[in-house]
């Protein structure tokens, strides 16, 4: 069974999102009541208000800030957020804002976080953004996402991909990076994420695959 909490947090363009959204998805058509709440609160490009249609009409509910989607940068976050955390009825997935900034966000809850013990913080990692391009670095970006949220992480989430001009060598290519990463973190690899175009060619070949439909950004 999943953790009743699941966090995912990571540098700025790891992806965070398009994997929040689809593991709500997941989550649901294991037939689990499930929210989604988005603790970006920092305005980022995508958001997973993006996604509300979509989520509404799976009977997933979506927490986030009254501003999302506006040009407001309001820190802060409805009530409901923290029922949510404290509902034990119900399976949470967090989206948690761009690297140690956004994730101060996370340390209002992390009391309530802790005190259950039932919960899986994911580090989303993208080996070809240029402030993540290796382990080293990335495990660096970790720390810091720790310290700001005072949470831990519990395992990995391999999310390399260059957008539309993605291919499954794409992934390929830094798949040891992402393990190298495991090894010096002590993390195991939750999931490696991939459009669903690519999934059959990938099968077989990468451990753990979780397919992703992308998105919409909503102009």
């Amino acid at each position: 069974m999943p953790k009743r909490i699941t966090l995912f947090a990571g540098h700025y363009g790891s992806g965070k999102t398009n994997i929040s959204v689809n593991y709500a998805i997941h989550l649901k058509a294991l037939g689990l009541p499930v929210a989604i709440a988005d603790l970006d609160i920092v305005n980022p490009y995508f958001r997973t208000k993006d996604s509300e249609e979509e989520l509404k009409s799976r009977g997933i509910d979506l927490l986030c800030s009254d501003f999302a989607g506006s040009n407001l940068d309001i820190p802060a976050l409805p009530e409901r957020m923290y029922r949510t955390v404290r509902d034990k009825q119900t399976y949470a997935v967090m989206d948690i804002g761009g690297d140690d900034v956004g994730s101060v966000a996370l340390g209002r809850f992390a009391p309530f976080i802790r005190e259950e013990d039932n919960y899986d913080m994911v580090f989303v990692v993208n080996f070809y953004r240029p402030l993540s391009p290796d382990a080293e670095t990335a495990l660096e970006i970790m720390r810091e996402i720790e310290s700001a949220s005072s949470l831990r992480f519990t395992s990995i989430a391999h999310n390399s991909n260059l957008g539309e001009e993605t291919t499954a060598q794409t992934l390929l290519d830094k798949v040891n990076e992402a393990k190298r990463l495991s090894e010096i973190s002590g993390l195991p690899l939750k999931m490696t994420a991939v459009k669903e175009g690519l999934f059959s060619d990938l099968a077989g070949k990468i451990d753990n695959l979780f397919p992703l439909t992308l998105q919409r950004k909503i102009i």
